[in-house]
């Protein structure tokens, strides 16, 4: 595949997305305070990221209000209380589940929002529901971009149909979640797809074999240009790539390191005394390399187990 650029290269079409409150609302069950939120949205403006994603648009239908924090639903005036009417540069985005949230109902048109961007999240077996919101979503003004979820699982000819689909939508950016060795095959399917439609190709990577950071680079180099990260790597279970490594990598005078250090330190750190967990560790390790889902590690951990080859064999056993 021909690489867009060496890993040294300026490279201006790169869009970097904070995913911290979304994905590592799984962590806590979205209780982060407004502290919290604000300073990272602060730090996020001052190392110039493009995009933060506040959290879920999730159904208050199917989802209990009193089990969740208020950034599994990320309310209109919520978002607000934060940004106010985000006079920057950086642009707010959420999440929205395909068949987890009511978006006729809690997606406002653009004009009355400050959310700049809706992105959807979607297995490839609920690919027609995904597109009729993209649809949605982009007549009320919003970016869009689509997440194909467990890509690695998902048969080739469902996925060459699937991106086909997607590509000839409203949507602005196609997402995959990657496994190392598929990063290269399948960003150039993704790339090639892209590009005969005009759209971009985006990648939001796991860290369950250590390879989160590895794999967002090596996706860029190829021409992936929107890039996922969190603070701290902070994400459901073995966590996501970590932003710090990312902008202290990226080729891009806009960004810059410092006002992340100063988050990790004021607000990761004691985040993190706090007791929760997520990195990578065996069970992940495990679980990645048998190319299963990681809830089963993730209910290993919170059982606070140590018998990892009584797990091992109980995931070869699923097989």
């Amino acid at each position: 595949m021909e690489q867009k650029g060496e890993l040294i290269s300026y490279r201006p079409d790169i869009k970097v997305v904070d995913c911290t409150i979304r994905d590592g609302g799984l962590v806590n069950n979205f209780y982060f305070d407004d502290e919290f939120v604000r300073n990272l949205y602060t730090a996020n403006v001052a190392a110039g990221v493009e995009y933060m994603e506040f959290g879920y648009k999730a159904s208050k239908e199917i989802f209990d209000v009193k089990e969740f924090g208020k950034w599994k639903f990320c309310d209109e005036q919520d978002i607000r209380d934060i940004v106010g009417d985000n006079n920057t540069d950086l642009k707010i985005s959420v999440m929205a589940d395909v068949g987890r949230t009511d978006y006729k109902k809690d997606i406002i048109p653009k004009t009355d929002s400050v959310i700049d961007m809706i992105r959807i999240a979607t297995y490839i077996n609920t690919i027609p529901a995904a597109i009729e919101m993209i649809h949605y979503c982009a007549e009320m003004g919003y970016e869009t971009t689509i997440n194909i979820m467990a890509v690695s699982t998902a048969a080739e000819s469902e996925l060459d149909l699937a991106l086909d689909l997607l590509a000839q939508s409203e949507v602005g950016t196609i997402y995959g979640s990657l496994y190392p060795e598929q990063i290269r095959r399948l960003a150039d399917k993704y790339l090639k797809v892209a590009e005969k439609y005009g759209k971009k190709v985006g990648i939001h990577a796991h860290n369950n074999q250590q390879l989160a950071f590895a794999n967002t680079i090596e996706a860029c180099t190829v021409g992936v240009s929107y890039l996922d990260a969190t603070m701290s790597g902070m994400g459901r279970g073995a966590g996501n790539c970590n932003m710090e490594l990312l902008l202290g990598f990226l080729r891009n005078p806009k960004y810059s390191l410092n006002p992340v250090l100063k988050f990790l330190q004021n607000q990761m750190l004691p985040l993190k005394k706090t007791g929760l967990v997520w990195g990578c560790d065996v069970q992940y390790m495990l679980t990645g390399q048998q190319n299963q889902h990681p809830r089963t590690a993730i209910a290993f951990t919170a059982e606070q187990r140590e018998d990892y080859a009584a797990f091992y064999q109980s995931l070869l056993d699923r097989e």
